[in-house]
């Protein structure tokens, strides 16, 4: 149980901190500006909120502790104030740790502002929560590179976990969208689920991209490009190919919600037979966020590994 405890704080922070800032970002890129005013839309997105993050200043609290109890060589429990002070205020994962619970308080406190200032404060909270993202590249093997090389690296971390942020949480408000009330997906949702969608198309392509591009920065800070071979043949190697045969799945999700059933969307509303459009992409959307999910499980699990054998 011990040796899952470190991963599992590390995946419930990503997952944490990605459907935060993803939320937050939605109605900026998916609605029009009378669309982010609308009152139910507001609610729908703001009311998981609060709770992501009280449970991201949470788990960066336990998690603080997990790490001060690893460093010093003791058990959780056995950790005092005096350890977690000199952890925090002596090195960069207590820097990196610090600025992500302001960011998520000031993120906490723009929720707020939200039904007054919906534009201004989903701006906020959107990059308060990309602070607190990107702070979890102070972990991994990206806290591990130093000079110019380490900063570069730690920012393209940072960047690939932002756009990763905003496609998770995009397919998360999608389901929000479209999930059922009162044994029906209300058609003014289904219409906005399907404006949004069209939307999203360029955005997601950028992430795609974006993705990519600080992916293959990653790996060659991690491994270098001529020793992936070598790589592939460590645990760090073969779980890295599982997560690149995840993103391929999702990839391939994306296409068919972006080409066939978000087209078939448009015209089932249309002819006002939209429940079984709606079905296919919901159940669509859902196999992209477990594997999205799984992705980030792995994530957690690739930080604390070796990557050549």
């Amino acid at each position: 149980m011990g040796d899952l405890l470190v991963p599992g704080v590390r995946f419930a922070l990503y997952a944490d901190l990605m459907l935060l800032t993803g939320l937050a970002a939605f109605p900026l890129h998916a609605f029009d500006r009378a669309e982010r005013h609308i009152p139910a839309l507001l609610t729908l997105f703001r009311r998981p909120q609060p709770w992501l993050c009280a449970f991201g200043l949470l788990v960066s609290a336990a998690g603080m502790v997990i790490l001060t109890a690893d460093m010093q060589g003791v058990q959780p429990d056995a950790v005092d104030p005096a350890m977690l002070l000199g952890i925090i205020g002596e090195t960069g994962v207590g820097a990196a740790w610090t600025c992500r619970m302001v960011a998520l308080l000031l993120a906490a406190a723009a929720l707020w502002r939200l039904a007054s200032h919906p534009v201004i404060a989903a701006w906020a909270v959107a990059i308060a929560g990309a602070i607190a993202l990107a702070t979890l590249a102070w972990s991994g093997h990206a806290a591990a590179s130093e000079g110019w090389a380490g900063t570069f690296h730690r920012a393209s971390d940072a960047l690939h976990l932002v756009a990763a942020a905003i496609w998770i949480g995009a397919i998360a408000a999608f389901l929000l969208l479209l999930r059922p009330r009162h044994g029906a997906v209300p058609p003014e949702y289904a219409t906005l689920a399907a404006r949004g969608l069209d939307r999203f198309a360029r955005t997601g392509t950028i992430c795609v991209l974006v993705i990519a591009a600080t992916g293959l920065v990653n790996a060659q800070a991690i491994v270098g490009i001529a020793n992936v071979g070598q790589a592939l043949a460590s645990p760090y190697g073969q779980w890295m190919l599982a997560k690149l045969l995840l993103f391929a799945a999702m990839l391939g999700l994306a296409a068919a919600n972006r080409w066939r059933l978000t087209p078939a969307l448009r015209t089932a509303l249309v002819e006002g037979e939209a429940a079984p459009a709606i079905g296919a992409i919901r159940r669509s959307l859902a196999a992209e966020i477990l594997a999205g999910l799984a992705i980030l499980a792995l994530i957690g699990w690739l930080g604390l590994l070796d990557p050549l054998p």
